[in-house]
């Protein structure tokens, strides 16, 4: 019971894991970190994201620009590129290392010890994978808010909003977090090697034949 209990924690962390990491390059890449609607224009939307920007025109459809150089951007942008290359790595890697280190894999299954601490070292990278995807959204999100509610600009010019990928980027560390969280726990219930698996259920049946060949047989 145990140990179905223990692989069924490892499967829900790791699909959370995925889920978090899938979602962080998605937020990475999406040109909806940022949305601007023009009042004297409602058939005209602007959309900004780490990479490029983009305007949405209802007789023209969507057209982007990129950035044209890394330098010239704003600090958090440039900054918010570097922090979610690394939780994508990060998740990347938390992904190889936690996937060789599950029960349900028959790799490695006499060196417990050793998956354990694979599943304990998976969770830290996702741990930090998400720790450095919610910096830069949460921090993006923090100028937006103090931009909007600016007095010293005009009323009259328009403001950006939040984008989309803000709210992915939020499911997505708060998703490698739980993921880190319940492979981390699966680790630490993880039994003593020589009491696990179909290792320890071989050392009872052993015992079990030494007793019965030891106690007297009945008399007729």
């Amino acid at each position: 019971m145990a140990l179905v209990f223990r692989i069924a924690m490892q499967s829900i962390g790791l699909l959370f894991s995925v889920l978090g990491w899938v979602l962080s390059c998605l937020t990475n890449y999406l040109p909806h970190w940022k949305n601007l609607n023009l009042d004297l224009n409602e058939m005209e939307n602007w959309t900004m994201g780490l990479w490029k920007t983009c305007v949405i025109q209802e007789e023209v459809g969507r057209q982007c620009k990129d950035f044209d150089s890394f330098l010239a951007l704003p600090a958090e942008l440039r900054i918010s590129r570097i922090l979610m290359f690394l939780s994508n790595g990060l998740g990347f890697l938390g992904l190889l290392v936690s996937g060789f280190g599950l029960d349900c894999l028959k790799i490695a299954d006499r060196q417990q010890d050793l998956k354990k601490r694979l599943l304990i070292l998976g969770g830290v990278l996702f741990w930090t994978s998400g720790v450095t995807a919610l910096v830069p959204v949460s921090w993006v999100a923090y100028l937006t808010v103090q931009e909007f509610w600016d007095e010293t600009i005009p009323e009259i010019v328009p403001r950006w909003e939040f984008g989309e990928a803000l709210f992915t980027g939020w499911s997505a560390g708060f998703s490698l977090l739980l993921g880190g969280c319940l492979l981390h726990c699966a680790a630490c219930s993880t039994p003593a090697p020589g009491a696990s698996g179909h290792y320890a259920v071989a050392e009872m049946q052993d015992h079990c034949q030494q007793l019965e060949m030891k106690s007297p047989n009945p008399k007729v």
